[in-house]
């Protein structure tokens, strides 16, 4: 096994390195909504306030406001009555809140406004009397939020084109697919090809379901990866759309490494390396991309180069709860 490199103290003494960093990387506009809306409540109601799974999937993120006051539970049941609590980023079931109206409790939700708008786009389809494709990672809290949104049996998963294959609907079933938001760009436009060829009546949404955030992520990283010899992603590894970045670095020829921060990273992977590419998934902080930079710095003398590919100004609005 290979002895770890050893933090130089000399400058002339550290071989260089060439850093090219994604952008637009870290945060996106969900994101930042959704954390605020737990910052805002704690300052409106004081501590605890409770909030039903992660915010948003990052560890450092997630403590962070744990230890400011707020207490993350998986169910509502885990909520005492009175107690404020907001809902996570990736969006719940219709009885979440349904259940909270009854128990009268004081909630919030930090639902990404895009993602809410495919539960919007799924209640229309249902009210076509069309029968829901859903593409999706089974289990994601995103996809366990959107089929929550309609009864059972009116929306289907398929996560591959084999599963569109496997699909048996009659030639005049009216079908209609949507995606979840945080998907490969690449591969989710394999399945509606398939879907679309299969079925060439189902209806699509006007515009794509992938967030503009996923999209531009995924775009930043094919501009970084051939040119690199290596990849880091800060992100979690339950956060969809940080590990389709690294699945959209290998596909371009890059091995990629998901890291949660810097403290993650093995110097032996930097040993022929002379050009590394960094970003971040949608839930990771630039505070993280940072502590990566100075880690790095500790053993190469690091030339640090940003690629940009767009500019995002996205807003969204917090809840008029808090704004009132």
């Amino acid at each position: 096994m290979n002895a770890p490199l050893q933090p130089s103290h000399s400058a002339a003494e550290k071989p260089p390195i060439t850093l090219l960093i994604a952008a637009p990387r870290g945060f996106c506009a969900g994101v930042d909504r959704a954390i605020e809306i737990v910052e805002r409540a704690l300052e409106r109601y004081g501590a605890p306030v409770y909030v039903r799974h992660e915010i948003v999937h990052n560890k450092y993120v997630v403590d962070g406001l744990r230890q400011k006051g707020a207490i993350f539970v998986e169910e509502l049941d885990e909520v005492p009555d009175n107690a404020p609590v907001v809902f996570s980023a990736h969006g719940v079931p219709k009885a979440v809140p349904e259940e909270a109206d009854r128990r009268g409790l004081d909630y919030l939700d930090a639902t990404c406004p895009l993602v809410s708008k495919v539960h919007r786009q799924a209640e229309r389809q249902l009210e076509a009397d069309r029968h829901i494709v859903f593409v999706g990672h089974k289990g994601h809290p995103e996809v366990i939020g959107t089929m929550g949104q309609v009864p059972e049996g009116t929306m289907t998963l398929v996560e591959t084109v084999e599963d569109v294959e496997a699909l048996d609907f009659a030639e005049d079933d009216a079908l209609a697919f949507l995606t979840q938001t945080t998907l490969s760009v690449d591969d989710t436009a394999e399945i509606v090809d398939a879907l679309r060829t299969k079925f060439p009546h189902i209806v699509g949404p006007k515009a794509e379901d992938i967030c503009y955030a996923t999209s531009n992520r995924q775009a930043a990283v094919k501009q970084i990866a051939p040119g690199s010899d290596l990849v880091l992603v800060i992100g979690a590894g339950n956060s969809s759309n940080s590990l389709r970045l690294v699945e959209v670095s290998e596909k371009c020829g890059t091995n990629a490494k998901l890291i949660r921060r810097a403290a993650d990273i093995d110097p032996t992977w930097l040993e022929g390396v002379g050009t590394l590419g960094l970003t971040a998934g949608a839930s990771a902080p630039e505070e993280l991309v940072r502590e990566v930079v100075d880690k790095i710095a500790e053993w190469r003398e690091v030339e640090e180069h940003t690629l940009v590919t767009t500019e995002e100004k996205m807003v969204f609005k917090l809840p008029r709860q808090l704004t009132q």
